[in-house]
């Protein structure tokens, strides 16, 4: 699919993965809707590629369902969604003093990671089904899943999880909507240079990238929007979840 002058939805396209992904898709000629909970950073994003900003928590089905046809309003159908929203904290089963974790804390991660890719990407979906093809595709949808999908560490249980949830979901979706031309693919990224680990010393970040075969560093994030927009463009990608991780396999913690 070529993305010149195509509306794309990238939900967490305030920053990180999601506004590298904004960056990219804009540069290509795309029209970007910014889902996002923050809306400073959000408006400052869709601002700063000529998109359109929208509140959006992805949980709520309202809320995704506003934003959709608001997005529709200022850029048409749109054909291309990337979902980057997330959270990760970590947990342990077994805290210090011996003390169960809340499952509320669990359930949040999976509602968000897992869920909120879900809620977006089936209204997405059904927004887009029954509208005229482009050559011979209706439109592609990327969920973001991780390595910790298959190498989760400690403290990653819920994070794992959901994220093993979005791998797990991505082919009987992609099988499902193929009667309609709309291909579903994700990215498992690794360890990437994101505000999160910004956060960190250089000699912390360093001693994380190190840990990757090759390239022995912290991904880009403008390399996971290029992997992104080399989905869209492919029509035979369908169906996959693609680690984009330099080769590394994390330890247990």
């Amino acid at each position: 699919m070529n993305m010149n002058g195509m509306a794309a939805i990238v939900t967490g396209g305030a920053s990180g993965l999601g506004g590298a992904t904004v960056d990219a898709l804009a540069a290509a000629g795309a029209r970007v809707a910014v889902f996002d909970r923050d809306a400073e950073q959000g408006q400052a994003k869709a601002d700063a590629v000529g998109g359109v900003f929208c509140k959006v928590d992805v949980t709520d089905e309202t809320d995704v369902e506003e934003a959709l046809a608001k997005a529709e309003g200022m850029h048409g159908k749109a054909r291309i969604l990337v979902n980057c929203a997330g959270i990760g904290p970590p947990t342990k089963v077994v805290d210090r003093d011996g003390q169960a974790a809340p499952l509320a804390g669990f359930k949040q991660v999976i509602d968000v990671n897992l869920g909120g890719s879900f809620n977006v990407l089936s209204k997405f979906a059904a927004a887009l089904h029954k509208a005229d093809p482009v050559g011979e595709e209706r439109g592609v949808i990327i969920n973001t899943a991780s390595v910790a999908a298959y190498d989760g560490q400690i403290g990653q249980a819920a994070y794992s999880a959901s994220k093993s949830g979005v791998v797990g979901m991505t082919l009987p979706i992609a099988r499902e909507l193929a009667r309609y031309g709309i291909r579903v693919m994700t990215i498992a990224p690794g360890l990437f240079l994101t505000p999160l680990l910004m956060t960190l010393s250089e000699e912390v970040r360093a001693s994380l990238g190190a840990q990757a075969p090759f390239p022995s560093r912290l991904g880009d994030p403008a390399e996971f929007g290029h992997l992104a927009c080399s989905i869209v463009e492919n029509p035979m990608l369908n169906g996959e979840t693609i680690r984009l991780d330099g080769a590394i396999r994390m330890a247990a913690k």
